[in-house]
């Protein structure tokens, strides 16, 4: 028997719009590894997107590389699997391997090429074992696929799509051709996969995820015992199959997620089966809360709503204010920032969006300009990029462009 977590989409250094969120992701990494322990894991997977940026904080990675010394110290037969998310530098988070080993963790950023030009299977190959020492779980461990990375099909089809199962398949045939009989079948992936759920008001995440074509869950076959996906931050089976998970992001990264159900997924595999698959939810240290719940209100509903707001039992929550404007309101957040004055909240955001349409009796068709507030600059950049040039941005040009945002910034700092 062996037991693993799988957990994702952490997005260490990721700022709420401009609130630093360090705090959080200490609470939830210490939560983590005290389950670690609690639950006797014999391996923990991540899926991806470990950092916000391509290149974080020297912060957020002290946090990342402090995590996984304390996890392996205080559980020695524990082994780490991590892979690379579209939102990591898979060079960068790689580069450490030969330090990380020594801790028992493996990381697979780069799809690594043979002198001919094929893929490297061997080096996404992994062996796990069980507290016995013997291995009971081969893994096939699967970073964020860009172009290049996965066998080129000829295909009336989408070509993503069958390549990125083609790669499963080929990985699935060697491990299979290895496997003895009381062992198991991993796979890890981070990517979207057909039948997945995101929030429909949710554009930031669909912005990232639109550039890439979705991979069908039967590209993981059924000798798989689980498969551990990242990408999407809504925890959740794929397709109605019990064993093809999300296990979603540990913090909610927008107001479209306030409502998800954040943590990991415990599994306990046996005998080549996954015998038991359970949902750990993880605490929520700071709430985030929206005004009007749902939907738009006037600025005078607003502004009496805000005032009404009950003291906060705990940590500030974050605040998303969303009004209905008839006309542009010059001092909307100066009244709004009043009325929050002697309140514990963190004002986010203020949505303004305004009413279109023609009356219908007492009812009016309302539709919302949605802004580019939603978004992050570079989530701007990344759509424009892939919908331009149908691939992902590359990691160099990601960094340039980190690089110039971050400059601008500062120029305006200092003006």
């Amino acid at each position: 028997m062996i037991r693993i977590l799988h957990t994702a989409d952490w997005h260490l250094g990721q700022t709420f719009f401009g609130y630093d969120r360090s705090a959080e992701h200490e609470a939830f990494l210490s939560w983590l590894a005290e389950e670690i322990s609690r639950q006797e894991i014999d391996a923990l997977i991540v899926a991806g997107d470990v950092f916000d940026v391509s290149n974080p904080s020297a912060a957020a990675q002290s946090m990342y590389y402090r995590f996984i010394y304390r996890v392996t110290a205080e559980n020695p037969n524990l082994q780490i699997v991590i892979v690379a998310g579209n939102h990591d530098s898979a060079a960068r988070l790689e580069a450490p391997l030969p330090l990380l080993q020594a801790m028992r963790t493996e990381v697979r950023g780069v799809v690594r090429k043979l002198p001919g030009g094929e893929i490297d299977y061997d080096h996404l190959c992994l062996e796990l074992k069980n507290r016995q020492g013997e291995v009971e779980l081969l893994c096939m461990a699967v970073p964020f696929l860009r172009q290049g990375d996965y066998p080129l099909v000829i295909t009336d089809g989408n070509p993503y799509a069958e390549g990125v199962r083609l790669l499963y398949g080929e990985l699935l045939e060697r491990l299979w051709k290895r496997r003895k009989p009381n062992q198991s079948i991993l796979a890890i992936g981070h990517l979207q996969a057909t039948g997945s759920e995101i929030a429909e008001t949710d554009y930031s995440e669909r912005t990232v995820i639109g550039g890439l074509e979705c991979v069908p869950p039967d590209a993981f076959g059924e000798q798989i015992a689980y498969t551990a996906l990242g990408h999407i931050h809504k925890s959740q089976r794929v397709s109605g199959r019990e064993n093809v998970r999300y296990a979603g992001s540990p913090l909610p990264m927008s107001f479209a997620e306030k409502h998800y159900h954040h943590g990991v997924v415990m599994v306990t595999l046996d005998e080549g089966f996954a015998v038991d698959i359970r949902r750990l939810e993880c605490p929520k240290l700071v709430p985030l809360v929206s005004v009007p719940e749902r939907g738009a209100a006037r600025p005078d509903e607003v502004l009496a709503a805000l005032q009404a707001l009950p003291e906060p039992e705990s940590a500030a929550p974050y605040l998303e204010v969303r009004v209905l404007l008839e006309e542009p309101e010059p001092m909307l957040r100066r009244e709004v920032e009043e009325a929050l004055k002697e309140k514990k909240y963190r004002l986010a955001r203020i949505v303004s969006s305004y009413r279109s349409g023609e009356a219908k009796g007492e009812e009016a068709e309302e539709t919302w300009m949605q802004g580019l507030q939603e978004m992050a600059p570079l989530q701007v950049a990344q759509a424009v990029f892939e919908r331009t040039y149908h691939t992902a941005m590359p990691t160099e040009l990601i960094d340039l462009f980190e690089e110039a945002y971050r400059a601008a910034i500062h120029q305006e700092e200092e003006a």
